[in-house]
């Protein structure tokens, strides 16, 4: 068994603006604690001990020409919560969550090339689903 991923297959949508002009990187999202956290006794003995921390980050980079440009960077300054999600149809997977605020203005440079912008956000309620 096999699957074909495209890149083109990914949409991605923040605050229900579909957003475009994607950087090479296009997106990525991470949860900041592991589900769980194995204690190990003197003896050996194991306890798991699970975590509800559901704080994740995803990561948009966009390119300088990218049309939600300032779309994005009004919501940095507004420290709006907003739903960020991820959706790709080839793997059928979605990652992200209903409660998200933008962490911080991207990086700046601007030099011999137009560099990409990446907005980080911190989701509140981050999964990663099968669609």
């Amino acid at each position: 068994m096999y699957k074909v991923y495209d890149p083109k297959d990914t949409t991605v949508t923040v605050g229900g603006i579909l957003i475009t002009g994607f950087g090479g990187d296009m997106i990525s999202g991470s949860k900041k604690e592991d589900t769980i956290q194995p204690d190990v006794g003197a003896q050996g003995d194991v306890v798991a001990n699970v975590s509800h921390n559901d704080i994740g980050k995803v990561t948009l980079s966009v390119g300088v020409e990218c049309p939600q440009y300032a779309y994005l960077l009004d919501l940095a300054q507004s420290h709006a919560v907003v739903p960020v999600w991820a959706v790709n149809k080839s793997i059928n997977e979605r990652f992200g969550g209903q409660q998200a605020m933008l962490t911080k203005f991207p990086d700046v440079k601007n030099g011999a090339k137009a560099g990409e912008r990446q907005f980080e956000f911190t989701v509140f309620d981050y999964v990663v689903e099968s669609t």
